[in-house]
């Protein structure tokens, strides 16, 4: 054996002492035992990578066709076998042949070939709660001789749609339509489309794959802010900061020039006037950055449907912001979402699972002030769980000088607005009435 392989590492180990604290010593039974199994497991990683290669080409494709009814059937036979032999029960032994012939049966149903060229069409990848989700599947016959009628399903989330072919003659084409629920939010998972032949008794069960899978985005319903609430994101802006600037929109105050302004900033009128050269000074405006926290801690949400809601207002405001060029991020308490498009946004908002969790509104906040440092208005999302001593403590942590507005979400309640201190909380009973609470706020 050539030095350096396995099992030659584990023969010098074992010829060495084991030290402890610098005294040599008798080799632990334990590290025995654990450098025999690693060297066994790389010197058999190669067959057991071989065996598993050979079984998924040649036996699982063999007897993944046998249905659980099938190996029941194979089990019983071989049992009565046994039990009519051992016992001299005829009766047995006959039932063993009928058996094994009835198997023997279904595996002419499913021996042959298809030759079908299969089209898995979705009109839209991407559609809103409760709009119409519609696609196709065009199965071609593309073989040379006709084909018996046999069954084509297509998986649709957790559910099965089983489709019938008729017989087909060669390059006949048979068209179904179908359309798939959307009343929830979800990524539904279509395809992909399989053929499946099986027996009457379904013994055995084979199927073939012909499409890929294809991701349905079910996102949330949204809402336009436009109208009376056109716009709003342009009016929550405009808070004046304290620093001041040697160029910006807004006129401040006039100072003594200084070696090094820019001379386009001189103001001529007074300079004249006052015989001292003088320049304008400006008062640093803030770019409207949108900054949403939205809590998906469900124990902050009364129902389900309170929580989808809160997700839809979130979504609409984001949408809002993206149609107005505005900068935004959205964080929730698993991090934060994609916002660089409409499509990127809605996608991470379809991908949301709820779930109960330590970290609360209040938490998520914090978050987002250390990661969203230049937010100039900041929205809390939030359930009617949420307490007004948690908008407190939320709102606390809103650096100064950004406006901070908390969207709490409580189906059937009245629209209304309220203030805790600098927070302007909105009180959202139906996501129709966001635009004019949101509209409210703004004015």
């Amino acid at each position: 054996m050539s030095t350096g392989t396995p099992l030659t590492r584990l023969t010098e180990r074992l010829k060495q002492p084991f030290h402890r604290d610098g005294r040599p010593t008798r080799l632990h039974p334990s590290a025995v035992w654990a450098e025999a199994t690693s060297t066994a497991g790389i010197a058999l990683q190669p067959a057991w990578r071989t065996v598993r290669m050979a079984w998924l080409t040649y036996a699982w494709p063999v007897l993944s066709v046998v249905s659980v009814l099938g190996w029941s059937v194979l089990a019983a036979t071989i049992l009565l076998w046994w039990a009519g032999s051992a016992y001299g029960w005829q009766e047995a032994k006959a039932a063993a042949v009928a058996a094994f012939v009835m198997f023997l049966i279904a595996v002419g149903f499913i021996l042959g070939r298809s030759t079908y060229g299969v089209v898995l069409d979705l009109a839209r990848t991407r559609v809103a709660v409760g709009d119409s989700a519609v696609g196709s599947i065009a199965v071609t016959n593309t073989s040379s001789r006709p084909l018996l009628p046999a069954s084509v399903e297509l998986p649709v989330g957790g559910v099965t749609a089983v489709f019938h072919l008729p017989r087909m003659k060669p390059q006949q084409v048979h068209e179904d339509l179908f359309t798939i629920p959307t009343a929830r939010r979800a990524v539904i998972v279509v395809g992909p489309v399989r053929s499946v032949r099986a027996d009457p008794l379904h013994l055995l069960r084979r199927q073939v794959l012909w499409t890929e899978p294809e991701d349905l985005f079910v996102h949330p319903r949204t809402v336009a802010l436009g109208g009376s609430a056109a716009g709003f994101i342009r009016d929550l802006e405009g808070m004046p900061t304290t620093e001041l600037s040697s160029a910006d929109v807004s006129f401040h105050a006039l100072r003594d020039y200084v070696p090094g302004d820019d001379r386009r900033h001189i103001h001529w009128k007074t300079t004249a006037r006052t015989n001292k050269l003088m320049v304008r000074q400006f008062e640093e405006t803030r770019r409207a950055h949108l900054a949403i926290a939205l809590s998906i801690n469900t124990e902050e949400y009364a129902s389900e449907d309170e929580f989808e809601m809160a997700i839809s207002a979130a979504a609409s405001i984001g949408r809002q912001a993206i149609r107005e060029q505005r900068e935004l991020d959205i964080l929730t308490q698993k991090g934060p979402l994609r916002c660089e498009t409409g499509r990127n946004m809605l996608d991470d908002m379809t991908r949301i699972v709820g779930a109960p969790m330590r970290r609360t509104a209040v938490d998520l906040a914090r978050t987002l002030a250390d990661a969203v440092p230049n937010a100039s208005v900041v929205f809390f999302v939030v359930g009617s769980n949420v307490t007004a001593t948690q908008l407190r403590s939320a709102a606390a942590s809103v650096p100064p000088g950004v406006r901070s507005l908390a969207v709490r979400i409580e189906a059937g309640a009245a629209s209304s607005r309220a203030n805790i201190a600098d927070l302007t909380v909105l009180t959202v009973g139906d996501l129709a009435d966001l635009g004019i609470v949101l509209r409210k706020a703004a004015a």
